[in-house]
């Protein structure tokens, strides 16, 4: 059988966004921090130097990090 649909019943349906808003601005901020790692890392001069093999991938781990905390994090 086929149930008729009326425009009431389509209103009362809440159209929510996967995450919060909070959840988005973690996302943000991860992509700020993941591309600052990158920017780390790029250059032409002294390839071997401290910035670029040790600070500059911690930097993107961490950024990777925050980005997996703001997709794991539940709703308050």
């Amino acid at each position: 059988m086929i149930k008729k649909q009326t425009i009431g019943q389509a209103d009362n349906k809440r159209n929510d966004l996967i995450f919060d808003k909070r959840n988005y601005t973690f996302m943000i901020i991860s992509i700020a921090v993941v591309l600052l790692g990158f920017l780390l890392m790029s250059g032409t001069t002294d390839i071997y130097s401290f910035t670029k093999i040790v600070i500059a991938p911690i930097v993107v781990l961490t950024g990777f990090g925050i980005g997996f905390y703001a997709i794991l994090k539940k709703r308050s």
